[in-house]
């Protein structure tokens, strides 16, 4: 099985470290993937702790692999995530006329 494209229904994108993406700080522009490396939680979808939104090395912990909002929680405990950036025009280009996305631009008209 490969990580290099998957989807993720909670934030309904593009994940895996063949999707090249925006940090999804709201002050960052740098140009990531949406693979594990950048994935708050470490895992999948943000695992058991992260919020799954994906940040540049500046933005993410270096021990626990979270960002800035799931590393420090509101007083109640709750984490409220950061709106998750659009797909960058790459992206979107790259699926709108690659060979490989035809069956899933049929699909997905």
């Amino acid at each position: 099985m490969s990580w290099a494209v998957g989807f993720d229904p909670k934030w309904k994108r593009d994940i895996g470290y063949g999707v090249p993406a925006e940090c999804d700080h709201p002050d960052c522009h740098k140009i990531i993937d949406r693979g594990l490396a950048h994935v708050c939680g470490g895992e999948p979808k943000g695992g058991d702790k992260g919020c799954g939104l994906y940040f540049c090395s500046e933005h993410l912990s270096a021990g626990d692999q979270l960002c800035e909002r799931c590393v420090s929680p509101d007083e109640d405990g709750q984490v409220v995530p950061f709106e998750p950036k659009p797909d960058v025009q790459a992206w979107i280009d790259h699926k709108a006329t690659d060979p490989s996305w035809e069956k899933w631009r049929k699909d997905h008209q």
